[in-house]
C-alpha cells in the first residue's frame, strides 16, 4: 500500500480512488480530522497547538504570511510521508478548495521537488473527459506498488 498525496486535499472523490485501489490517501480534510479528533487541544476554535506553527516554519519562511506556515502545518509533514502524488489542476471549487493560492504552490513545488511518482490531470469538464480521467487515475494507482484491483 502506497501512501498517495492527494491535490486538492480537500476533494473527497481522490480520496475514494485512492483508497478503493488499496492506497492511502494523504491530504489536508484528513490532516484537519486527525487533529480535531486528537484529544487534548489547547485551543478550540482554533485547533491548534503550541507546536503547530513552529512546524509550518519547517516548510515555509518566516516571511511568509502566516495563513501559509499554518497551513503548510498540516501539508508538510504529509508531503514528506508520501511515496506517490496526484495533482488536478485547474479544479472545479466543489471538487476541493484549497484556500490560499501561495499554498498551493508551494504543495506542488514541494511534491515535483520530492521526486515520487506523480500524476498530474486537468479538471474533467465533459463525460468523455471524466470517464478518461478516472482511466488515467485507475491506471497510475494500479501501477504502484501495494495496490488492490478494484
Amino acid at each position: 500500500m502506497a501512501k498517495v498525496y492527494i491535490y486538492p486535499g480537500t476533494s473527497l472523490i481522490l480520496s475514494d480512488l485512492v483508497a478503493r485501489f488499496g492506497h492511502r490517501p494523504l491530504g489536508s480534510a484528513l490532516a484537519v480530522r486527525e487533529k480535531v479528533q486528537a484529544p487534548g487541544l489547547d485551543s478550540p476554535p482554533l485547533q491548534i497547538t503550541p507546536e503547530d506553527p513552529k512546524k509550518g516554519l519547517r516548510f515555509a519562511a518566516v516571511e511568509v504570511p502566516s495563513g501559509v506556515r499554518g497551513r503548510m502545518s498540516l501539508h508538510g509533514p504529509q508531503i514528506e510521508e508520501a511515496e506517490a502524488g496526484i495533482i488536478i489542476r485547474d479544479a472545479d471549487l466543489a471538487f476541493g478548495c484549497m484556500g490560499c493560492a501561495r499554498t498551493n504552490e508551494l504543495v506542488q513545488f514541494l511534491l515535483h521537488q520530492r521526486g515520487i511518482p506523480l500524476l498530474e490531470l486537468d479538471y474533467p469538464r465533459s463525460d468523455e473527459e471524466g470517464i478518461r480521467f478516472v482511466a488515467s487515475i485507475r491506471e497510475f494507482l494500479e501501477g504502484l506498488p501495494g495496490g488492490a484491483p478494484a
